[in-house]
């Protein structure tokens, strides 16, 4: 990811979690942070077990996020210098306290939240991004949304059909020696299903919300989600029996022979052994040898969940 990249998903993470944007750049983020963004960015277990124990209302954390620290630097030092006029003088900081201000009305300086105020450099690879990631993937983990009619019903009483479409993202991993990826959008109908492929691809030219639009009423579903995600499970797997799995047999072979090698090395040491001790930490080391080589070329295929959730789209299908 560039910086552009890192920015924008930054700007969608801080809207999804509600938190308060005070004030941006293209080079930064100044933020008030929401609970739920404030429990996975700050590391503040015993505050939060305080807060539901007692029922306090919650104090979030304001954080400076920098998504590109060049520009940044350079927009700080044209905000700081005697050039850009009294108005200017402190920067970004200033503008911040000014915010806050506005908001919080006076704040003694020695107790200006801005003086402590976290500051994270965020670049692909950064231990908070890290953060930010995997808090946008348990969040959005499970999602319910509803597609946005093209256009307003023309009668106020007229009501349109929608249908509740289970959506899988699905990981399949082969792995040996080499590894490849694979990555399976299915969709399942709940009220016929039906299953299709491609079914993020669908959605992706869909406009979304997660409010019910008006003049429009769910179908009944047909199917439990269960019964949807074995459909979903059963249809992936048909797919992948039809592969060619000519790079399995080749690495069963070379797990063979990496086998033979060893088993050639070991044997011979262990037999010739004198001591018990000495022979029984040398069949030890034989075994985690051939535990490691059974790892490292075993063939196997893995199918894992990235995510799912209930689409409700117009249409019975």
């Amino acid at each position: 990811m560039n910086e552009r990249q890192v920015h924008k998903f930054v700007g969608r993470y801080l809207d999804a979690t509600d938190s308060r944007i005070i004030e941006k750049s293209p080079a930064h983020y100044i933020a008030k942070l929401s609970p739920h963004a404030d429990r996975d960015l700050t590391n503040r277990p015993f505050y939060w077990s305080f807060v539901e124990r007692t029922g306090a209302e919650p104090e979030t954390m304001t954080m400076l996020l920098i998504t590109d620290k060049k520009k940044y630097e350079t927009q700080t030092e044209e905000a700081n210098s005697p050039a850009a006029g009294p108005t200017a003088q402190g920067g970004i900081g200033a503008a911040a306290d000014a915010a806050i201000g506005r908001s919080m009305g006076f704040v003694h300086g020695t107790l200006n939240p801005t003086g402590r105020m976290p500051r994270e450099e965020l670049h692909f690879g950064s231990r908070k991004l890290e953060q930010l990631f995997a808090s946008a993937k348990l969040g959005g983990s499970y999602v319910c949304l509803f597609q946005e009619p093209e256009r307003k019903s023309a009668h106020p009483l007229q009501s349109t059909a929608y249908t509740a479409w289970l959506g899988l993202n699905m990981k399949v991993e082969f792995a040996c020696d080499m590894k490849r990826e694979e990555f399976h959008s299915l969709g399942i109908s709940l009220a016929t299903g039906q299953c299709v492929e491609g079914f993020h691809d669908s959605l992706s030219t869909l406009r979304m919300t997660p409010r019910l639009p008006p003049n429009v009423h769910t179908a009944k579903n047909a199917i439990t989600f269960n019964k949807a995600a074995t459909i979903g499970e059963q249809a992936l797997e048909r797919k992948l029996k039809a592969y060619d799995y000519a790079w399995a047999q080749g690495a069963s072979k070379r797990l063979e022979e990496e086998l033979a090698t060893v088993q050639h090395y070991y044997e011979p040491l262990i037999a010739a052994a004198e001591d018990d001790e000495i022979r029984a930490a040398m069949q030890e080391q034989f075994e985690r040898r051939q535990a490691e080589i059974r790892w490292q070329y075993e063939p196997r295929v893995t199918v894992s969940a990235i995510n799912c959730g209930i689409f409700y789209l117009a249409g019975i299908g």
